[in-house]
């Protein structure tokens, strides 16, 4: 979803995150990706060109950063 407040990152991040066995560290990075960028893709999986922000950030290794 676009145009989100921080405050409705835990229960979007919640849905993002709620079909992966890395449970904890997806709800990590997906929350500090969704401060920053106020966007979480729609769907568990994929879907990151919705949120440019969250699809552009990436680690120091190059590799994405958002899950």
């Amino acid at each position: 979803m676009i145009g989100l407040t921080a405050t409705e990152c835990p229960g979007q991040c919640s849905r993002r995150c709620s079909r992966t066995q890395y449970h904890k560290p997806c709800m990590f990075f997906c929350q500090k990706c969704c401060r920053k960028c106020l966007c979480v893709p729609p769907g568990f999986y994929g879907n990151k060109q919705v949120c440019s922000c969250y699809n552009n950030w990436k680690t120091k290794r190059g590799g994405p950063k958002c899950p």
